[in-house]
């Protein structure tokens, strides 16, 4: 379990130890931090790979082993402390592995960033915490390294200007409420049973003051991973903060352990009841549809990825409110997926931002022969968060799909409403595909801008971590029934079967064959000898030097929709941001108790003889 301590304890460390570096070495502090989430990648691979006894710390120590135990020193701090199993050895080696590529990105990318200061500090002490929060089983010390992550979140925005210090603010007060909700879950779990040891507990959520724990902790998982309705600081972080620091927390570290996290609670400490599917299961698909939609009509590319970082979520809380071996798996597939994809398209987003200096989509385009590599690595994880086969984001999804219907078989009200659950979740992946059919056709496709002209491809250290990404994307769908899903989800959830015929590696060899086909027809139809030609007008005045391909002004229809209009205006007045409206009734009822102290000696005598008999009451 040493490795443990190591991956915890050495980038902490070196986090800290980096801050007496001066900021005009930032180069150095990137070599170093890279070396150190080199170090924490192999630590957490030997973990991975580890044997069976860091399965049983627990049975380890209730042997009598006398000397162990009487002994006070820190082998025993540690076993009490953490716990590992199969489920949170796999996320400690993507938080490793996502925390290497972007480090990799970080390099070239963060030296553009003159203002950003203690940015590979803030990155490494959050690694370290978010492998100390995966770890952990006492839940007090998890909820150390979880509350110190919504600190470094918050230093990982670089404030340098009102919005994104706004963005700083939300994220920071959105996050620190929900831990200070899941302070009240813990202590009722700890008053109900007597442990704070997560692997120690199993209740029937049966009674309403288990079930309020339930929520409770629940409302920090979905605020950490960014699920309805606790994702509004998603868009805004994304939009604002640097593409590395958005890659690393919301789109990949943040992911991970906030489904990591709901995973627990949903599938080990507690046990579901029939209503609480019925509630994780319409959380999914409103999650799903609502940010789905808000990413339809966005112009900064970097906010609709935001809206799909959330909207992906709901696909991972349908698979866990299914509550089956196949639902599990697939939530922690897809989980792993998005965090993939996700992470490539923010680091993709981020190389655009990096060569053109914008972010809105109208105004850049017809980037993808400037940047050929970034454009096929974005283009990968389009077709993959879209649900295109044979991608890694086909293979999870239609694990979900295949969940829905055999869920169907139950006879609980969840169950029955199985068509509605896969109806909504397949129009997400559909609306999904719609929109990055405007992201890579506006960013890449169309006429390249004049002021483009010397635009060229990010340097090696930049789209390396694209190319790696994108390659995870692609073998995780190819091989996703025949490896993959054995080798990663099985120990987690058990072996099952699935619904109908799928074999990953067969639909893939199809689908290539399909492309040789075509590819064939077309040369052999020599269609390289049509004669082409500007388009005519009257006068003959040349119009393709003119014509240009707008990506946006379709999506314009949506919004112009009577309905989607209303609401899309509800939306931008924060209708449906839980942080704007939280803000509005505090505001509310202070003006209400400010104007009480209107200098008037008879009204403050009513107000204190008001007070003194709610207090006799309350007394009685």
């Amino acid at each position: 379990m040493e490795e443990l301590l190591y991956i915890i304890i050495i980038p902490i460390l070196v986090g800290l130890a980096l801050f007496i570096i001066p900021g005009k070495l930032n180069i150095l502090k990137g070599v170093l931090a890279i070396i150190t989430s080199m170090i924490c990648l192999f630590y957490a691979a030997t973990i991975f790979t580890g044997k069976e006894f860091f399965y049983t710390p627990y049975t380890f120590l209730n042997q009598s082993n006398s000397n162990l135990i009487q002994s006070i020193n820190f082998d025993l701090i540690k076993y009490s402390a953490f716990n590992i199993d199969a489920l949170n050895q796999l996320i400690l080696l993507f938080i490793g592995i996502f925390a290497f590529l972007i480090l990799l990105y970080s390099v070239i990318y963060i030296t553009k960033e003159k203002n950003f200061s203690n940015y590979y500090e803030y990155f490494l002490i959050t690694l370290g915490c978010s492998f100390g929060a995966a770890a952990a089983d006492n839940m007090l010390l998890f909820l150390i390294f979880w509350g110190l992550l919504g600190l470094t979140l918050y230093k990982l925005i670089k404030a340098y200007n009102e919005d994104s210090s706004a963005a700083a603010k939300k994220t920071l007060i959105i996050v620190g409420a929900s831990d200070g909700i899941m302070i009240l879950g813990i202590a009722i779990l700890w008053r109900v049973t007597g442990t704070l040891n997560m692997s120690e507990i199993t209740l029937n959520t049966t009674s309403p003051l288990i079930t309020s724990a339930f929520f409770a902790l629940l409302i920090g998982a979905f605020t950490k991973a960014g699920a309805f309705p606790f994702h509004s600081w998603i868009p805004d972080y994304t939009k604002n903060a640097p593409a590395s620091s958005s890659a690393f927390l919301p789109a990949s570290l943040d992911k991970l352990l906030g489904i990591y996290f709901l995973a627990r609670i949903c599938n080990y400490i507690f046990i579901l009841n029939d209503g609480l599917r019925v509630i994780m299961l319409s959380l999914g698909v409103i999650t799903i549809i609502t940010a789905v939609m808000m990413a339809l009509v966005q112009h900064d590319y970097k906010k609709l990825l935001g809206f799909h970082a959330v909207s992906q979520v709901g696909y991972m809380v349908i698979g866990f409110g299914l509550g089956t071996m196949i639902g599990v798996a697939a939530g922690l597939f897809h989980m792993i997926n998005h965090a993939l994809y996700k992470s490539g398209l923010l680091l993709s987003a981020g190389c655009v931002e990096h060569r053109t200096g914008k972010n809105n989509i109208e105004e850049v385009g017809g980037l993808s022969k400037a940047m050929p590599i970034t454009f096929i690595a974005a283009l990968v994880f389009a077709l993959s968060i879209s649900g295109i086969p044979p991608l890694n984001g086909f293979a999870s999804k239609w694990m979900i799909y295949q969940g829905i219907i055999d869920f169907g078989a139950g006879s609980g009200i969840a169950n029955q409403l199985w068509i509605v659950w896969l109806a909504l979740a397949v129009l997400g992946s559909a609306l999904t595909l719609a929109s990055f059919i405007k992201f890579i056709g506006g960013i890449f496709l169309g006429r390249k801008k004049e002021e483009f002209k010397e635009v060229k491809e990010v340097s090696f250290f930049m789209w390396l971590p694209l190319i790696i990404l994108a390659f995870f994307c692609i073998g995780f769908g190819v091989f996703a029934s025949g490896y993959v899903v054995p080798k990663l989800f099985y120990p987690i959830t058990g072996s099952f079967s699935f619904v109908g015929i799928w074999q990953s590696e067969t639909v893939s060899i199809l689908i290539l064959a399909s492309i040789v086909i075509g590819l064939i027809i077309y040369f052999i139809g020599n269609i390289k000898n049509y004669r082409t030609a500007d388009s005519f007008v009257g006068g003959g005045e040349k119009m393709y030097e003119k014509a240009d391909y707008n990506a946006v002004e379709f999506y314009k229809t949506i919004s112009e929709f009577k309905l989607f209009n209303y609401l899309y205006k509800k939306a931008e007045e924060k209708w449906f941001d839980i942080y704007d409206l939280s803000k509005r009734c505090i505001l509310w009822f202070s003006h209400l108790f400010s104007d009480t102290h209107n200098g008037i000696l008879s009204n403050y005598a009513i107000w204190i003889f008001a007070g003194l008999i709610i207090m006799l009451l309350i007394m009685i």
